[in-house]
Formats: C-alpha cells, sequence, structure tokens
C-alpha cells in the first residue's frame, strides 16, 4: 500500500550572481534558477513522483537570498518510512555541492500548508557601499553583495526622511516594474519596517582606513510587486544624491503610474537579499 506524500518546508540560501533568478526556467538556457538546481538534487532521493519545489519569495537574476523557503511533497516507495528532517537536510546539500545553495532547516508540515500564501511577513534588506568613486575602489570581496552609487556620500538623514513616506498602506503603481503578472495583481501593499542603518563589510576592519561606509536598507511587508524593493531603494539614493527631495517619494506614490518614476534609478539586483520568510 502506498503512503501518502510527506510535505516539508525548507529553508535555504543562494549566492544568486550565476542564477537566472529562483524560479525554474528550461534547462536550454545560458543561465538557469536555482529551482532547477534543488529539484534536481531532490530526484536523487528516489521519490516516487518527481519533487516540485513551490517557492514563497520570487528572486530575480542576480539576487541573492539569506534565507528563502520553499514546500516539497515526497512519495516514497511503499515500505520506505518518511525522511526525517536531517536526513532531508543532509541528502539535499550533498546532491547541491558544486552550488552555491545550501538547506538551511526543514520542518515536517501538514499536507495544507503552503509556502507562498502561508508566510506572515518577508524581510529584504539592500546593501549600500558609500565612499567610492570609481567602481574600481569597490572591495574584491564585495564585488556582486552590494551597490557603490557614484558620486561617493550619500545624505543619508534625507534618505532615511523619505523611507518614512513608503511606511504604511499604499498603491505602489510608481514603485513596480510591469510583467504579465501586472494586470492581475493589485499594486496595494503594507509596508511594516522600512529602515536605513550603518552595517559592516565583508573584512571591513581591514580597510577601515579607505574611508568605506557600507548601510543597509531593510523593508518589511506581507509581500511586495514587481521590483518593487529596488525601485525603492533606486528613489531613496537619487534622495541622497540630491536629485530628489524626500518629499518627491510622497509625491511619487500620489501620482501611481509606474511611467512616473524617474529613468534609470532603479537600484540594480546585486545589494538585494531576500533576509528572510516569517510564518
Amino acid at each position: 500500500m502506498v503512503s501518502p506524500p510527506a510535505r516539508y518546508l525548507v529553508f535555504f540560501q543562494y549566492f544568486g550572481t550565476k542564477y537566472s533568478g529562483v524560479m525554474e526556467t528550461s534547462n536550454d538556457q545560458s543561465m538557469v534558477g536555482v529551482q532547477n538546481y534543488l529539484e534536481k538534487a531532490a530526484q536523487n532521493l528516489k521519490p516516487i513522483v518527481p519533487i516540485k519545489f513551490c517557492i514563497s519569495s520570487r528572486t530575480d537574476a542576480g539576487v541573492h537570498a539569506l534565507c528563502n523557503s520553499a514546500h516539497l511533497d515526497i512519495q516514497r516507495a511503499p515500505g520506505k518510512p518518511a525522511f526525517n528532517e536531517k536526513q532531508l537536510i543532509c541528502a539535499l546539500n550533498y546532491h547541491l555541492k558544486p552550488e552555491p545553495i545550501r538547506i538551511l532547516n526543514a520542518y515536517r508540515v501538514h499536507s495544507s500548508f503552503h509556502a507562498r500564501f502561508s508566510a506572515l511577513s518577508r524581510t529584504y534588506i539592500y546593501r549600500l557601499l558609500m565612499g567610492c568613486t570609481h567602481y574600481s575602489e569597490i572591495p574584491v570581496f564585495e564585488r556582486d553583495l552590494c551597490w557603490a552609487p557614484a558620486g561617493g556620500y550619500l545624505n543619508v538623514p534625507a534618505m532615511q526622511d523619505a523611507a518614512q513616506f513608503l511606511l504604511g498602506t499604499h498603491d505602489f503603481s510608481t514603485f513596480r516594474s510591469l510583467n504579465s503578472e501586472t494586470p492581475f495583481q493589485s499594486p496595494v501593499r503594507t509596508i511594516l519596517q522600512a529602515d536605513i542603518r550603518p552595517s559592516s563589510g565583508f573584512l571591513s576592519h581591514h580597510y577601515e582606513h579607505r574611508g568605506l561606509e557600507f548601510w543597509e536598507l531593510k523593508f518589511r511587508s506581507r509581500s511586495f510587486v514587481y521590483r518593487q524593493v529596488r525601485r525603492m531603494v533606486g528613489a531613496l539614493v537619487a534622495v541622497g544624491q540630491g536629485k530628489l527631495t524626500p518629499h518627491h517619494i510622497k509625491e511619487l506614490l500620489e501620482i501611481k503610474d509606474s511611467r512616473a518614476f524617474p529613468p534609470n534609478a532603479m537600484a540594480p539586483p546585486s545589494g538585494l537579499f531576500l533576509k528572510s520568510v516569517e510564518y
């Protein structure tokens, strides 16, 4: 007799530079998604039915995750018991070894649990590097892990003032990029947290004399519209550069039109990290 599949919630992290994003893509592309590698590793568990990862939070090409999540169902051959959490973590990580992808935790969950729809909130951080007058001044260990906006230093207090306009429930039409899902998604989102704080760089104490400053922008919401975080960061950096005033952020929200977003202001993917998914 075949036992019902066991459902698991897994938390995983990845260095996103080499992937087309987290979501699955066709294998004939030059860059494929993190999901492709997760599912390829999972097939080594010899399930009866191919394993699909239902990813909680989409990330674009070049975006990293300190902790993303997904659920998956595993149906084993008759007589074989369900994997315990530690077995699942070890087995998946063994088969992911060549890739900068790691399973952090796994939990057996009820069959009705859904990694995407059961999430209470998601937290993103964006890492900025100030003090570089040229991209060649970015420490080699920080390449692809932060953004060093042109012009060196930014007016952080003005950025912090501007970030307050993003808090709360708004129509974020101006702060979303258009894609095929745009007509079917509400642009209304609630930002629960929007902080800008000093941060540390990798091995930064070894080059303190260079006067480089790392800052983190943190955003938390139940969900975000397409590329919302990168557009919010880009607008805040424009405030820090003096190209916009803090009040311009309020005006952009009120316009409710993606075409009103300042041209070429969206932050690059390299500094963005999905920090956590909360349940």
